[in-house]
Protein backbone atom coordinates (compact mmCIF):
# COMPACT_ATOMS: atom_id res chain seq x y z
CA UNK A 1 0.00 0.00 0.00
CA UNK A 2 1.59 3.53 -1.12
CA UNK A 3 1.95 6.31 1.67
CA UNK A 4 0.17 9.92 0.78
CA UNK A 5 3.08 11.02 -0.19
CA UNK A 6 3.63 8.15 -2.76
CA UNK A 7 0.19 8.11 -4.10
CA UNK A 8 0.11 12.30 -4.42
CA UNK A 9 3.93 11.71 -6.24
CA UNK A 10 2.14 9.56 -8.82
CA UNK A 11 -1.13 11.73 -9.00
CA UNK A 12 1.00 14.88 -10.11
CA UNK A 13 3.54 13.28 -12.10
CA UNK A 14 0.52 13.01 -14.53
CA UNK A 15 -0.59 16.65 -14.18
CA UNK A 16 -0.52 18.76 -17.29
CA UNK A 17 -1.61 21.37 -18.66
CA UNK A 18 -5.34 21.15 -20.90
CA UNK A 19 -4.87 24.01 -23.21
CA UNK A 20 -5.01 27.49 -23.27
CA UNK A 21 -7.69 29.66 -24.65
CA UNK A 22 -9.13 33.24 -24.74
CA UNK A 23 -11.96 35.01 -22.31
CA UNK A 24 -13.39 37.94 -21.76
CA UNK A 25 -12.65 39.94 -18.25
CA UNK A 26 -16.43 39.05 -17.80
CA UNK A 27 -16.10 35.47 -17.85
CA UNK A 28 -12.47 35.98 -15.73
CA UNK A 29 -13.57 35.20 -11.83
CA UNK A 30 -11.75 31.97 -10.84
CA UNK A 31 -10.07 31.24 -13.75
CA UNK A 32 -6.09 30.70 -14.37
CA UNK A 33 -4.46 33.86 -15.75
CA UNK A 34 -1.37 32.10 -18.20
CA UNK A 35 0.44 35.26 -19.78
CA UNK A 36 2.56 37.54 -18.38
CA UNK A 37 1.03 41.11 -17.88
CA UNK A 38 3.04 44.25 -18.23
CA UNK A 39 2.07 48.21 -17.65
CA UNK A 40 0.93 49.86 -20.51
CA UNK A 41 1.76 52.95 -19.03
CA UNK A 42 2.91 54.44 -16.18
CA UNK A 43 0.76 54.25 -12.74
CA UNK A 44 -0.23 56.86 -11.78
CA UNK A 45 -0.24 57.98 -15.68
CA UNK A 46 -0.03 61.75 -13.94
CA UNK A 47 0.95 63.17 -11.32
CA UNK A 48 -2.32 62.44 -9.15
CA UNK A 49 -3.56 64.50 -5.98
CA UNK A 50 -4.53 62.21 -3.15
CA UNK A 51 -6.91 64.48 -1.32
CA UNK A 52 -8.66 67.36 -1.87
CA UNK A 53 -6.74 70.01 -1.18
CA UNK A 54 -4.87 72.94 -2.91
CA UNK A 55 -2.14 72.91 -5.34
CA UNK A 56 0.33 75.37 -5.40
CA UNK A 57 4.25 75.82 -6.60
CA UNK A 58 6.85 75.12 -3.45
CA UNK A 59 8.80 77.83 -4.69
CA UNK A 60 6.47 80.48 -3.95
CA UNK A 61 6.31 79.38 -0.17
CA UNK A 62 9.64 79.81 -0.15
CA UNK A 63 9.54 82.67 -1.75
CA UNK A 64 8.02 84.44 1.31
CA UNK A 65 4.37 84.25 -0.58
CA UNK A 66 1.61 83.34 2.13
CA UNK A 67 -1.40 84.59 0.00
CA UNK A 68 -2.65 83.46 -3.48
CA UNK A 69 -5.25 84.00 -5.90
CA UNK A 70 -7.06 80.98 -6.99
CA UNK A 71 -6.83 80.23 -10.64
CA UNK A 72 -9.45 77.04 -11.11
CA UNK A 73 -11.13 74.26 -9.54
CA UNK A 74 -10.19 70.63 -11.07
CA UNK A 75 -12.10 68.05 -10.47
CA UNK A 76 -10.68 63.98 -11.62
CA UNK A 77 -10.75 63.63 -15.39
CA UNK A 78 -9.96 67.69 -15.87
CA UNK A 79 -6.89 69.08 -17.17
CA UNK A 80 -5.73 72.92 -16.06
CA UNK A 81 -7.13 75.59 -18.25
CA UNK A 82 -3.70 77.83 -17.59
CA UNK A 83 -0.27 76.86 -15.86
CA UNK A 84 0.41 78.52 -12.46
CA UNK A 85 2.17 82.04 -12.11
CA UNK A 86 3.59 83.76 -9.07
CA UNK A 87 0.92 83.54 -6.21
CA UNK A 88 -1.59 81.69 -8.24
CA UNK A 89 -2.80 78.18 -6.84
CA UNK A 90 -5.33 75.48 -8.09
CA UNK A 91 -8.36 74.40 -6.02
CA UNK A 92 -7.80 70.32 -6.62
CA UNK A 93 -10.06 67.10 -5.82
CA UNK A 94 -8.80 63.71 -4.53
CA UNK A 95 -7.73 61.95 -8.09
CA UNK A 96 -7.41 64.91 -10.27
CA UNK A 97 -4.14 65.29 -12.03
CA UNK A 98 -1.69 68.04 -10.86
CA UNK A 99 -0.55 70.09 -13.48
CA UNK A 100 3.25 70.32 -13.68
CA UNK A 101 3.24 73.88 -12.45
CA UNK A 102 2.39 72.39 -9.31
CA UNK A 103 4.21 70.66 -7.23
CA UNK A 104 2.30 70.62 -3.91
CA UNK A 105 -0.99 70.06 -2.21
CA UNK A 106 -2.00 71.31 0.56
CA UNK A 107 -5.21 69.85 2.56
CA UNK A 108 -8.05 71.67 2.33
CA UNK A 109 -8.35 71.24 5.98
CA UNK A 110 -4.99 73.57 6.61
CA UNK A 111 -6.44 76.28 4.38
CA UNK A 112 -8.79 79.46 4.51
CA UNK A 113 -10.38 80.72 1.39
CA UNK A 114 -11.99 83.85 1.11
CA UNK A 115 -13.16 85.81 -2.31
CA UNK A 116 -10.76 83.45 -4.24
CA UNK A 117 -7.80 84.38 -2.01
CA UNK A 118 -6.53 81.40 -0.25
CA UNK A 119 -4.18 80.87 2.97
CA UNK A 120 -2.45 78.20 4.50
CA UNK A 121 -2.53 77.35 8.57
CA UNK A 122 1.06 75.50 7.78
CA UNK A 123 4.92 76.05 8.64
CA UNK A 124 6.22 73.85 6.33
CA UNK A 125 5.25 72.63 2.73
CA UNK A 126 7.47 70.03 0.93
CA UNK A 127 7.65 69.15 -2.86
CA UNK A 128 5.57 66.36 -4.45
CA UNK A 129 3.51 66.31 -0.57
CA UNK A 130 -0.06 64.60 -1.05
CA UNK A 131 0.98 63.81 -4.93
CA UNK A 132 1.47 59.91 -6.29
CA UNK A 133 4.00 60.71 -8.77
CA UNK A 134 3.59 59.65 -12.34
CA UNK A 135 4.92 56.46 -12.37
CA UNK A 136 5.25 55.48 -8.97
CA UNK A 137 3.44 52.29 -8.98
CA UNK A 138 5.26 50.74 -11.81
CA UNK A 139 6.49 52.04 -15.26
CA UNK A 140 5.17 51.14 -18.73
CA UNK A 141 6.19 47.98 -19.94
CA UNK A 142 7.26 46.76 -16.31
CA UNK A 143 5.67 43.63 -15.53
CA UNK A 144 3.15 43.02 -12.90
CA UNK A 145 2.35 39.63 -12.96
CA UNK A 146 4.85 36.72 -14.15
CA UNK A 147 3.39 33.19 -14.36
CA UNK A 148 0.02 31.79 -14.04
CA UNK A 149 -2.15 33.21 -11.43
CA UNK A 150 -5.87 32.39 -10.18
CA UNK A 151 -8.22 35.57 -11.36
CA UNK A 152 -9.11 36.83 -7.84
CA UNK A 153 -10.90 39.86 -7.49
CA UNK A 154 -7.88 42.05 -7.09
CA UNK A 155 -6.28 40.34 -10.01
CA UNK A 156 -9.29 40.93 -12.11
CA UNK A 157 -9.66 44.42 -11.14
CA UNK A 158 -5.79 45.10 -11.68
CA UNK A 159 -6.02 43.59 -15.46
CA UNK A 160 -9.34 46.17 -15.80
CA UNK A 161 -7.20 48.85 -14.49
CA UNK A 162 -4.63 47.29 -17.86
CA UNK A 163 -6.92 47.58 -20.47
CA UNK A 164 -6.86 43.97 -19.98
CA UNK A 165 -10.48 42.82 -21.40
CA UNK A 166 -9.48 39.56 -23.38
CA UNK A 167 -7.24 37.44 -21.69
CA UNK A 168 -5.55 34.12 -21.86
CA UNK A 169 -6.21 31.51 -19.61
CA UNK A 170 -5.82 27.92 -18.87
CA UNK A 171 -8.67 25.99 -20.36
CA UNK A 172 -10.94 23.72 -17.76
CA UNK A 173 -10.87 20.32 -18.31
CA UNK A 174 -13.56 18.02 -19.37
CA UNK A 175 -15.21 16.23 -16.07
CA UNK A 176 -17.63 13.80 -15.89
CA UNK A 177 -18.82 13.04 -12.22
CA UNK A 178 -20.61 9.51 -10.64
CA UNK A 179 -22.10 8.74 -7.43
CA UNK A 180 -23.12 5.48 -6.84
CA UNK A 181 -24.90 2.88 -4.70
CA UNK A 182 -28.20 1.53 -4.53
CA UNK A 183 -29.32 3.23 -1.06
CA UNK A 184 -28.44 7.14 -2.73
CA UNK A 185 -32.08 8.88 -3.41
CA UNK A 186 -31.84 12.95 -4.51
CA UNK A 187 -32.47 15.22 -1.99
CA UNK A 188 -36.05 15.90 -2.98
CA UNK A 189 -37.17 12.08 -3.29
CA UNK A 190 -38.98 10.14 -0.78
CA UNK A 191 -36.57 8.32 1.42
CA UNK A 192 -36.85 5.31 3.07
CA UNK A 193 -34.94 4.18 6.38
CA UNK A 194 -32.74 2.09 4.82
CA UNK A 195 -31.85 4.81 2.21
CA UNK A 196 -29.27 7.83 2.29
CA UNK A 197 -29.72 11.21 0.33
CA UNK A 198 -26.94 12.35 -2.65
CA UNK A 199 -24.77 14.55 -0.47
CA UNK A 200 -21.72 14.08 -2.10
CA UNK A 201 -22.68 14.84 -5.82
CA UNK A 202 -23.03 18.66 -4.14
CA UNK A 203 -20.31 18.43 -1.73
CA UNK A 204 -17.86 17.41 -5.02
CA UNK A 205 -19.64 19.87 -7.65
CA UNK A 206 -19.25 22.64 -5.68
CA UNK A 207 -15.56 21.68 -4.23
CA UNK A 208 -14.82 21.53 -8.64
CA UNK A 209 -17.02 24.93 -8.72
CA UNK A 210 -13.89 26.51 -5.98
CA UNK A 211 -11.71 26.10 -9.59
CA UNK A 212 -14.82 27.10 -11.97
CA UNK A 213 -14.78 24.18 -12.84
CA UNK A 214 -19.00 22.62 -13.50
CA UNK A 215 -19.21 18.92 -14.56
CA UNK A 216 -20.00 18.44 -18.28
CA UNK A 217 -21.58 15.08 -16.82
CA UNK A 218 -22.99 14.10 -13.98
CA UNK A 219 -25.19 11.54 -12.85
CA UNK A 220 -25.71 8.58 -10.46
CA UNK A 221 -25.32 5.17 -10.92
CA UNK A 222 -26.36 1.84 -8.73
CA UNK A 223 -24.57 -0.94 -8.42
CA UNK A 224 -24.88 -2.73 -11.57
CA UNK A 225 -22.05 -3.91 -13.56
CA UNK A 226 -23.55 -3.54 -16.76
CA UNK A 227 -24.89 0.11 -15.89
CA UNK A 228 -21.83 0.92 -14.82
CA UNK A 229 -19.65 -0.18 -17.76
CA UNK A 230 -22.37 1.69 -20.02
CA UNK A 231 -22.03 5.17 -18.07
CA UNK A 232 -18.57 5.03 -18.11
CA UNK A 233 -18.06 4.05 -21.48
CA UNK A 234 -19.70 7.51 -22.77
CA UNK A 235 -17.08 9.76 -21.31
CA UNK A 236 -13.81 7.46 -22.03
CA UNK A 237 -12.48 10.72 -23.48
CA UNK A 238 -12.93 13.01 -20.91
CA UNK A 239 -10.14 14.56 -19.13
CA UNK A 240 -11.12 13.70 -15.42
CA UNK A 241 -13.85 11.54 -14.28
CA UNK A 242 -14.60 11.38 -10.83
CA UNK A 243 -16.61 8.71 -9.14
CA UNK A 244 -17.75 8.23 -5.79
CA UNK A 245 -18.11 4.98 -3.62
CA UNK A 246 -17.69 1.20 -5.12
CA UNK A 247 -14.68 0.84 -4.17
CA UNK A 248 -14.12 -0.88 -0.90
CA UNK A 249 -14.09 -4.82 -0.54
CA UNK A 250 -17.69 -4.89 -0.87
CA UNK A 251 -19.18 -7.62 -2.57
CA UNK A 252 -21.16 -4.65 -4.66
CA UNK A 253 -18.12 -2.47 -4.88
CA UNK A 254 -17.70 -3.39 -9.03
CA UNK A 255 -15.89 -0.20 -9.54
CA UNK A 256 -12.19 -1.37 -9.87
CA UNK A 257 -12.90 -4.44 -12.07
CA UNK A 258 -14.95 -2.03 -14.84
CA UNK A 259 -12.57 0.52 -15.00
CA UNK A 260 -10.15 -2.49 -16.03
CA UNK A 261 -12.00 -4.26 -18.59
CA UNK A 262 -12.89 -0.24 -19.48
CA UNK A 263 -8.85 0.14 -20.42
CA UNK A 264 -8.39 2.47 -17.40
CA UNK A 265 -4.78 1.68 -16.23
CA UNK A 266 -5.03 1.16 -12.45
CA UNK A 267 -2.14 4.02 -11.01
CA UNK A 268 -3.27 2.55 -7.38
CA UNK A 269 -5.97 1.21 -5.48
CA UNK A 270 -5.83 2.04 -1.54
CA UNK A 271 -3.05 4.56 0.19
CA UNK A 272 -1.86 4.57 3.63
CA UNK A 273 -4.73 6.95 5.07
CA UNK A 274 -7.12 7.97 7.56
CA UNK A 275 -10.01 8.20 6.37
CA UNK A 276 -9.96 7.96 2.76
CA UNK A 277 -7.81 4.22 2.41
CA UNK A 278 -10.02 2.55 -0.48
CA UNK A 279 -9.31 5.74 -2.94
CA UNK A 280 -8.83 4.10 -6.51
CA UNK A 281 -7.19 6.18 -9.47
CA UNK A 282 -5.95 5.26 -12.82
CA UNK A 283 -5.21 6.91 -16.46
CA UNK A 284 -7.99 6.74 -19.13
CA UNK A 285 -6.97 5.45 -22.36
CA UNK A 286 -6.69 8.79 -23.85
CA UNK A 287 -3.79 10.24 -20.86
CA UNK A 288 -6.79 11.54 -18.69
CA UNK A 289 -7.16 10.48 -14.99
CA UNK A 290 -9.88 8.92 -12.83
CA UNK A 291 -10.38 9.42 -9.27
CA UNK A 292 -12.32 6.75 -7.83
CA UNK A 293 -13.29 8.20 -4.33
CA UNK A 294 -15.29 6.44 -1.30
CA UNK A 295 -18.53 6.97 -0.19
CA UNK A 296 -18.14 8.36 3.04
CA UNK A 297 -18.60 12.31 2.87
CA UNK A 298 -15.90 12.97 4.91
CA UNK A 299 -13.34 10.64 3.06
CA UNK A 300 -14.87 12.08 0.09
CA UNK A 301 -14.07 15.60 1.01
CA UNK A 302 -10.34 14.35 2.20
CA UNK A 303 -9.41 12.53 -0.35
CA UNK A 304 -10.83 15.34 -3.06
CA UNK A 305 -8.56 17.94 -1.17
CA UNK A 306 -5.58 15.95 -1.22
CA UNK A 307 -5.02 14.40 -4.38
CA UNK A 308 -7.64 16.39 -6.84
CA UNK A 309 -7.23 19.64 -5.69
CA UNK A 310 -3.01 18.86 -6.11
CA UNK A 311 -3.76 17.50 -9.60
CA UNK A 312 -5.67 20.44 -10.68
CA UNK A 313 -3.07 23.06 -8.99
CA UNK A 314 -0.31 21.34 -10.45
CA UNK A 315 -2.33 20.99 -14.08
CA UNK A 316 -3.37 24.66 -13.51
CA UNK A 317 0.95 25.85 -12.91
CA UNK A 318 -0.02 26.74 -9.93
CA UNK A 319 2.34 24.47 -8.13
CA UNK A 320 1.13 22.46 -4.84
CA UNK A 321 -1.21 23.73 -3.09
CA UNK A 322 0.19 25.44 -0.13
CA UNK A 323 -0.09 24.00 3.44
CA UNK A 324 0.16 25.90 6.84
CA UNK A 325 1.82 24.75 9.90
CA UNK A 326 0.41 26.37 13.01
CA UNK A 327 0.49 25.41 16.79
CA UNK A 328 -2.04 23.06 18.13
CA UNK A 329 -4.53 24.04 20.92
CA UNK A 330 -6.21 20.74 21.89
CA UNK A 331 -5.71 17.09 21.92
CA UNK A 332 -5.73 14.47 19.04
CA UNK A 333 -5.59 11.00 19.68
CA UNK A 334 -3.58 8.38 17.08
CA UNK A 335 -5.78 5.55 16.17
CA UNK A 336 -4.17 4.11 12.89
CA UNK A 337 -0.20 3.52 11.87
CA UNK A 338 -1.71 5.69 8.98
CA UNK A 339 -1.39 9.44 7.72
CA UNK A 340 -4.60 10.14 9.61
CA UNK A 341 -6.55 13.53 9.07
CA UNK A 342 -8.76 15.48 10.79
CA UNK A 343 -10.77 18.70 10.66
CA UNK A 344 -9.79 21.80 12.59
CA UNK A 345 -10.33 25.60 12.83
CA UNK A 346 -7.90 28.05 12.45
CA UNK A 347 -8.45 31.18 14.65
CA UNK A 348 -7.07 33.35 17.06
CA UNK A 349 -3.99 35.74 17.03
CA UNK A 350 -1.53 34.39 16.84
CA UNK A 351 -3.27 31.71 15.17
CA UNK A 352 -3.76 28.28 16.36
CA UNK A 353 -4.95 24.78 15.12
CA UNK A 354 -8.08 23.68 17.51
CA UNK A 355 -9.56 20.25 16.47
CA UNK A 356 -13.35 19.66 15.30
CA UNK A 357 -15.00 16.97 16.65
CA UNK A 358 -16.49 14.61 14.24
CA UNK A 359 -18.00 11.24 14.35
CA UNK A 360 -15.87 9.12 12.12
CA UNK A 361 -15.59 9.35 8.07
CA UNK A 362 -19.63 8.89 7.84
CA UNK A 363 -20.63 11.83 9.63
CA UNK A 364 -22.81 14.08 7.71
CA UNK A 365 -21.46 17.11 8.97
CA UNK A 366 -18.24 16.70 7.96
CA UNK A 367 -16.34 18.74 10.69
CA UNK A 368 -18.79 21.90 10.31
CA UNK A 369 -17.21 24.99 10.82
CA UNK A 370 -13.66 23.64 10.28
CA UNK A 371 -11.33 25.77 7.55
CA UNK A 372 -8.28 23.17 7.58
CA UNK A 373 -7.39 19.74 7.53
CA UNK A 374 -4.74 18.80 10.33
CA UNK A 375 -2.86 16.24 9.58
CA UNK A 376 -1.51 13.55 11.96
CA UNK A 377 1.47 11.91 10.46
CA UNK A 378 2.22 8.09 10.48
CA UNK A 379 6.19 9.15 11.59
CA UNK A 380 4.61 10.55 15.07
CA UNK A 381 3.24 7.67 16.44
CA UNK A 382 2.11 9.72 20.19
CA UNK A 383 -0.67 11.69 20.14
CA UNK A 384 -0.85 15.50 19.28
CA UNK A 385 -0.91 17.95 22.33
CA UNK A 386 -1.03 21.49 22.81
CA UNK A 387 1.26 23.53 21.95
CA UNK A 388 2.71 20.89 19.07
CA UNK A 389 3.28 22.61 15.55
CA UNK A 390 1.01 20.60 13.02
CA UNK A 391 0.54 20.76 9.14
CA UNK A 392 -2.58 21.44 8.01
CA UNK A 393 -4.31 22.06 4.14
CA UNK A 394 -6.19 24.90 4.42
CA UNK A 395 -9.81 24.48 2.87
Amino acid sequence: MLTYKEALSQVISLARSFGTEIITLDAADGRILTENISADRDYPPFNRSAMDGYAIHTGDWEAGIRSFKLLQVIYAGQSELAQLTPGTCYKIMTGAPVPYSANAVIRREDAHQIDGIVEFRVEMISPYQNIARQGEDIKSGGVILNGNHKCTPVVISLLASLGKNKIKVEKLPHVALFTTGDEIVDPGSAIAENQIRNSNQYLLKSMFNKWAIKPLVTGHIIDNKEQLHDRLSEVLDFDIIVTCGGVSAGDADYLPEVLRQLGVKKLFHKVAIKPGKPIWCGILPNGGMVFALPGNPFSCMVTFRLFIDAFLSVSFGLGLPKTLTLPFAGMHFRKTNFDEFFPAHISGEPSVLQPIAINGSGDIRLGLHANALAMHPAADTGNIETGTMVTCYPL
